[in-house]
């Protein structure tokens, strides 16, 4: 088994890079949910090395030096609690992230750009209370229009988000692999199987 596992990597050197550890804050909950707080499994280990992290869970495979076996690293908490941000930056993935990856008019999803509500020709300013995801068949529809002349409505209207509740909107969007090991740490407040 271990001879073949080896060789898997000799002949797919890219395949150590499909073990990502999930890294927990020092209170055990992710730095982040969106994106998740992901290392590669070297980081893992430089850190585990350096103790800056507690591994706490594994995967099976192990990779091997000289003098030492080490089974990689699936789930690490940091030692010192790193304080989340209060303040969330006004970013394109931030307003996306607020407005659940929907059009605000629409509801669609897919290519996504964003839309002021009150145009720039008519002084609306680029902040979080006049910008929304919009696809693009209702940002060429709504043009440079009043909400009213374009006939197109909000689904709700756009505000500042609170980091946590920035937080919180990532869980909705979990990646498309979550390793077993990881489950149990990503959403520890939901409710529990009977």
């Amino acid at each position: 088994m271990d001879g073949d596992f080896r060789t898997h990597f000799v002949r797919e050197p890219g395949a150590l890079k499909h073990h990502p550890a999930l890294v927990l804050n020092a209170d055990y909950r992710p730095l982040s949910y969106y994106p998740l707080s992901l290392w590669p499994w070297q980081e893992a280990v430089k850190a585990s090395f350096l103790d800056r992290v507690d591994i706490i869970a594994e995967y099976d495979e192990v990779v091997r030096s000289p003098s030492m076996t080490l089974r990689i690293p699936s789930v690490v908490v940091l030692k010192d609690y790193v304080k989340p941000q209060k303040r969330v930056a006004f970013t394109r993935f931030n307003l996306f992230l607020r407005d659940e990856f929907r059009c605000q008019y629409c509801g669609s999803t897919g290519e996504l750009t964003f839309d002021h509500v009150v145009p720039r020709a008519s002084g609306g300013i680029t902040s979080w209370e006049n910008v929304v995801a919009a696809c693009a068949p209702c940002n060429l529809r709504k043009g440079s229009k009043s909400l009213r002349r374009s006939g197109l409505s909000l689904r709700r209207p756009p505000r500042q988000p609170g980091a946590e509740e920035l937080r919180n909107m990532g869980r909705k969007f979990p990646p498309n692999h979550l390793h077993h090991s990881w489950l149990d740490f990503l959403y520890w407040d939901a409710e529990l199987e009977q």
